[in-house]
C-alpha cells in the first residue's frame, strides 16, 4: 500500500514547498494537495524535483457538475487541470460535485453529474489520467454538499462507464456517513481510485478515534489495491512526529 501526504492538512500553515522535505523525512515517498489554482507552481515544481516526491493527487478549481449551467467551465477547468498533471507527473485528479441546488430534484442532479462525467471521461482517457470523484458527510463538515452516500457515487460511476473515472473513498467521511467501511470498501474496489484516512470524531491521527485502522487497511491491502492512500487528517500534535509514527505503525510490513 502506497501513502501519500495531504500537506494542506498535515502541515497546515505551512507553504507547501516548505512542507516537502519534511514529507520526505519522514517516510512518506508521495504527496497531495488540494488545488493548484493559488499554488506557485514554479516554485512547487522545483521542491518536487528537489526532493524526489511523487505528486499522488490534486483538485481542479472549482466548478458545479450538479448545475448543467455550469458543466462548460467545469470542462474549461479540467482541460487546464490536466495539463498541469502533465507538467507534474500525476494521474489523478480529484474531482467535487458541488452543492445541492434548491428547486431541482435528485435525479436531475445525478443525470447532470454523470453527463459532465461523461463528457470528462475522452479528455482524461487521451491523457491518461484518472478523475477520483469524492463524496464528503454533510452531518459535520460540508452541509449542502449533495453527494454523500457512496453506493450513490458508486452507481454513478456505473453510468459513466469509463475506467478513468472512479470513486475518492474517504474513510472519514463515509464512517460518519454511513459506516459499513470494509465491506463497502471490499465489494466496491473495483470503482475505487484513491483513498483518504483520518480518524471519527476530530478529523485526526488515525488510530485516535473510533475507526479501527490497522482492520481497515488490511482489508484494503487484501484487495491488491495498489494505488495511493491520502493522509488527509490534523496531527493532534507534532506535524512532523505525527507523519513519521503514521509511516511506522501502518506501513507495508505492518500490515502483512
Amino acid at each position: 500500500m502506497k501513502f501519500s501526504a495531504c500537506t494542506e492538512m498535515v502541515f497546515s500553515g505551512m507553504p507547501i514547498q516548505d512542507s516537502l522535505p519534511l514529507v520526505k523525512k519522514c517516510g512518506c515517498d508521495a504527496f497531495e494537495f488540494w488545488t493548484w489554482g493559488n499554488k506557485d507552481l514554479d516554485s512547487l515544481e522545483k521542491a518536487v524535483k528537489e526532493t524526489g516526491l511523487k505528486v499522488a493527487g490534486f483538485g481542479q478549481k472549482r466548478a458545479s457538475l450538479v448545475d448543467p449551467d455550469e458543466r462548460g467551465l467545469f470542462l474549461a477547468n479540467l482541460k487546464e487541470t490536466i495539463e498541469v498533471a502533465k507538467r507534474f507527473d500525476c494521474s489523478t485528479l480529484i474531482v467535487t460535485v458541488g452543492d445541492e441546488l434548491p428547486g431541482r430534484t435528485r435525479q436531475e442532479q445525478i443525470e447532470s453529474i454523470t453527463e459532465g462525467l461523461k463528457q470528462s471521461a475522452p479528455l482524461l482517457e487521451k491523457a491518461g489520467i484518472t478523475a477520483v470523484v469524492e463524496p464528503l458527510n454533510i452531518l459535520v463538515n460540508h452541509k449542502g454538499y449533495f453527494l454523500a452516500m457512496s453506493s450513490e457515487a458508486f452507481d454513478i460511476i456505473d453510468n459513466v462507464g469509463s475506467p478513468n473515472v472512479r470513486v475518492l473513498f474517504d474513510i472519514y467521511h463515509q464512517q460518519i456517513t454511513e459506516g459499513n467501511l470494509i465491506a463497502n470498501i471490499r465489494a466496491n474496489i473495483g470503482k475505487i481510485g484513491h483513498f483518504h484516512v483520518a480518524d471519527v470524531p476530530g478529523r485526526n491521527d488515525p488510530g485516535t478515534g473510533e475507526i479501527n485502522y490497522y482492520n481497515v487497511f488490511k482489508a484494503i491491502a487484501e484487495t491488491g489495491y495498489d494505488k495511493y492512500v491520502g493522509l488527509e487528517y490534523r496531527p493532534l500534535g507534532d506535524k512532523a512526529e505525527s507523519l513519521e509514527k503514521f509511516i511506522k505503525t501502518y506501513g507495508v510490513s505492518s500490515l502483512q
